[in-house]
């Protein structure tokens, strides 16, 4: 793929990128990073054609794939040579079920029946995805979802493949099946394009790193460039560590509380238990936590923490057990008055046209609030976008303000699903910084996360899922 003088704006006026000259020969894996918001996605969308297609806007320069003019490619014919992994997985599903997902591609391009089962065992063989083979899609977690979403990609054996933030939802062991994957597609000829914050899992794999900022790529670096950054130059360009940072050996919150934290619980979980459609995701999960906690939940996608975490805030029922909130058992409405949960998916979290009254949705506007949601926006680095509308930011973004939203309701327990699964480093440091802040308030924060960086910066004590249940 080539990208000469690429220049796009959005048709309403977004900003989009400006003089792109990027080239992927086969065999050679490249990674777009960069502040959130900065055209990494935008790009993306120019290879596979869904800018200006579906994306409508002004697109100059050049773009070849495979070395013809992609303009003269017809749509279908662009979808077969490159495949793509969307930010949000969810979104780029046809079918109900996994496997019928894994075998659309190739059953759209009219492969022979044997051929279509061969390549579809294969790649859910290759994403450790054979036990949840026959359940459907929106029963998965969102980590499972992604390797979904990248099997059915690589399915059809494309020559290009260009993923956006695949690893946002990806438990470690997931990471490493992605990793070992596009090795083997490199090796095989492929073309790989990765927009990525979590540049970790990819040492060894990229060839080279292209940094964008504004919507320019402001340089490229090989490989052995970016590893002898040193950490300094990483922290100034806003980029994640270099090597895999592990999840922090914390205790639970039981043995971690401190004089600060009160002597009486502000959350706890009696023997809760949650069956779905003869399914038990998990059962006997107990646990407490203290106000001036950030707890961080973890476990390997599938476990159920998201569903734990939606019981928890009254989004969704219990089979069995109770849940305590400042020492009172409450029911799923009493919760949700008291928890505020941050979803995974931001996309389905927000209800208004702008951030500002996003923020204020449902709220007195009086002036100390308004203060107060200026400050939060200031301080998680949202002001500049205060009057745009949620759809238009990039999913970092949306990411925080999601946090935004939590921080400024009333609620004295915070659950925050992946909240920093699509920010860059500078970012993920600012919410590490709110994390811990709000704690510091008084508040109790749970944070599901495979982020070893976020965990160790601001989380104080852990519950490991396979632990609870």
């Amino acid at each position: 793929m080539e990208l000469r003088g690429a220049s796009f704006r959005y048709e309403d006026g977004d900003a989009g990128v400006e003089g792109v000259d990027l080239v992927v020969h086969p065999g050679e894996c490249v990674v777009l990073t960069g502040p959130s918001g900065s055209g990494k996605t935008t790009v993306t969308r120019l290879v596979n054609g869904l800018a200006p297609a579906y994306w409508h806007g002004e697109l100059a320069g050049e773009v070849r794939i495979g070395g013809i003019d992609a303009a003269a490619l017809p749509l279908w014919e662009r979808g077969r040579a490159v495949a793509s992994v969307f930010q949000d997985p969810a979104s780029q599903f046809f079918s109900f079920e996994l496997a019928g997902e894994v075998a659309f591609a190739c059953e759209n391009y009219g492969m022979p029946t044997r051929e279509i089962v061969e390549r579809t065992d294969a790649c859910i063989a290759a994403f450790d995805l054979e036990r949840v083979r026959d359940r459907p899609l929106d029963a998965l977690s969102s980590g499972e979802k992604q390797r979904v979403a990248v099997a059915s990609a690589v399915a059809p054996g494309s020559r290009v493949l260009v993923c956006d933030e695949p690893t946002a939802n990806l438990d470690a062991d997931g990471a490493a099946l992605l990793a070992s994957q596009v090795a083997q597609l490199k090796a095989a000829g492929c073309a790989v394009l990765v927009s990525e914050h979590r540049l970790a899992w990819l040492a060894g794999i990229a060839d080279r790193y292209a940094y964008l900022e504004g919507g320019q790529v402001r340089w490229q670096r090989s490989a052995s460039e970016m590893e002898a950054l040193s950490a300094g130059e990483r922290e100034r360009f806003g980029l994640r560590s270099a090597s895999a940072v592990a999840l922090p050996e914390l205790a639970r919150p039981e043995d971690a509380r401190t004089s600060a934290d009160g002597t009486a619980p502000s959350l706890e979980a009696r023997r809760l238990a949650c069956r779905r459609g003869g399914h038990t995701i998990w059962e006997d999960v107990s646990f407490r936590a203290w106000p001036g906690q950030v707890v961080a939940l973890t476990g390997r996608n599938g476990a159920g923490k998201s569903t734990l975490a939606r019981v928890l805030a009254g989004l969704a029922r219990q089979s069995a057990g109770e849940v305590l909130v400042g020492g009172r058992a409450l029911r799923s409405a009493a919760r949700r008055r008291r928890v505020f949960y941050g979803a995974n998916d931001t996309a389905t979290q927000f209800f208004t046209s702008s951030v500002s009254d996003e923020l204020l949705l449902g709220r007195v506007r009086d002036e100390g609030l308004i203060a107060r949601a200026r400050d939060t926006l200031g301080r998680l680095g949202l002001m500049p976008f205060k009057d745009a509308h949620p759809a238009t930011l990039s999913g970092g973004q949306r990411q925080r303000l999601a946090l935004a939203c939590g921080l400024l309701s009333d609620r004295p327990v915070l659950v925050f699903d992946e909240p920093t699964s699509g920010l860059d480093g500078a970012s993920m440091r600012i919410v590490a910084t709110a994390l811990s802040e709000a704690a510091r308030a008084g508040r109790t924060v749970i944070v599901i996360t495979h982020d070893g960086e976020l965990a160790e910066r601001c989380c104080t004590c852990r519950l490991r899922m396979e632990e609870l249940a």
